[in-house]
């Protein structure tokens, strides 16, 4: 395999996500009970055989730092390792002013590494990819950066990086987030857009950033304006992601993506993972998502009275949780999570530590660490309370931020 250093993007501030990047970096947000955002990129990085990977960090990295330093431990003998690198002022004295400008502060990783290429992937995105594929495409066209894109709805055009093909793999135009992108010719109801991952060889990326940083009027992104500047010069291609083979992938959950960039995608994606079927599959073992192992006790259920049975139907229920006698049903249940006699917990998403105290219902929730819901207390129930006490998104999903209390109305 080609010399490769990985580059993964973990310093947005992820605001739409709010209450949930309160005090934690977005690609550290909780997901699927036991794993962070980040475990997907890195977990395909690795099982790629992409083993030489820096996380650069910015707004409040402390809890993904710790995550990526106590989880992500690679050989030191054969000089591989997954290492967070804050943003260390190399150049100036200024934070992060753009994606393309924290990797241009970070050339030196470059330079000590000498790679012949760099891989440049996103942290906060659920999927499988093998990347030696995209990999091998890159290299076998002599691209200057290969661009993964994947098919979504036209109307959703606007949250992406649009990508209009040209000859062969070679990309025409490159379009930041257009209002309004016309659809692909075999499918007008689609566009093809850009999934936050690039490859690229290593001196055109060195010349590319040196470029953008002495362009004044540059917003120093890597969609917004190196992309961009690349596909002017002819020099950028498009990786189909439908392409892509995972080892273990099913029909189902093949060419999953999801950008879990708003606390509605977010709901949606951990939805669905609670199916008989799911739509993304946690359990393919030939391709597994990595993270911390935990020491807590067995998930337990107690209680086989008839009116306080503890049960849990089409869920995940992790590690240390205990369903007293309360009901689960299609909800993500997180380590330590106690559900008491009575309660009832549906279509929710319960972080590391939630009490749902006797008599409280939680529906079509998401609920961060440490929270407490009262004895008969309502979440989900009571839409206009919601509203005046927490956070509500558009689709209506109640968020409560870490350690709050829920009370009833």
């Amino acid at each position: 395999m080609p010399r490769v250093l990985a580059i993964v993007l973990a310093g947005g501030e992820g605001k739409r996500l709010m209450p949930l990047t309160l005090d934690r970096a977005k690609p550290a947000v909780p997901f699927a009970g036991q794993y962070r955002l980040i475990d997907f990129a890195l977990s395909n990085l690795a099982n790629g055989g992409f083993l030489k990977i820096v996380v650069l960090t910015q707004y409040k990295s402390h809890s993904l730092d710790l995550h990526v330093t106590r989880t992500w431990r690679m050989s030191n003998l054969l000089g591989n390792y997954v290492t967070p690198v804050p943003a260390q002022m190399r150049r100036g004295r200024q934070w992060f002013s753009g994606s393309a400008d924290a990797v241009f502060q970070n050339l030196n990783l470059i330079g000590d590494e000498r790679p012949e290429h760099v891989c440049v992937f996103g942290a906060d995105h659920i999927y499988r990819m093998d990347p030696r594929q995209m990999l091998d495409q890159h290299v076998a066209t002599g691209a200057g950066v290969t661009v993964a894109g994947i098919r979504v709805p036209r109307q959703e055009a606007s949250k992406f990086g649009v990508i209009g093909a040209g000859e062969g793999t070679r990309i025409s135009r490159f379009d930041e987030k257009p209002a309004d992108a016309p659809g692909l010719a075999d499918a007008p109801d689609e566009v093809f857009a850009s999934m936050g991952n690039y490859i690229f060889t290593t001196q055109a990326l060195i010349e590319a950033l040196h470029v953008d940083a002495a362009t004044d009027s540059s917003r120093h992104d890597m969609g917004g304006d190196i992309v961009p500047a690349m596909v002017a010069s002819g020099d950028a291609h498009v990786y189909d992601f439908s392409h892509n083979q995972v080892p273990g992938s099913t029909e189902r959950d093949r060419g999953y993506w999801r950008d879990v960039g708003t606390l509605d995608s977010y709901y949606e994606a951990s939805m669905d993972l609670v199916s008989i079927h799911p739509v993304f599959n946690l359990y393919n073992t030939d391709w597994p998502i990595y993270t911390a192992g935990t020491t807590q006790p067995p998930a337990k259920f107690v209680f086989e009275d008839h009116e306080r049975r503890g049960q849990a139907f089409d869920s995940l229920v992790s590690n240390g949780v205990i369903v007293a006698g309360g009901t689960v049903r299609k909800s993500v249940l997180s380590p330590g999570v106690r559900v008491e006699p009575g309660a009832l917990v549906e279509e929710a998403v319960l972080m590391d530590g939630v009490t749902v105290h006797a008599g409280a219902v939680v529906r079509r929730a998401i609920v961060d660490k440490n929270v407490e819901v009262a004895p008969g207390a309502g979440l989900g129930v009571d839409p206009a309370a919601d509203r005046t006490r927490f956070t509500v998104s558009d689709a209506g999903v109640v968020v409560v931020g870490k350690g709050e209390k829920v009370t009833g109305a």
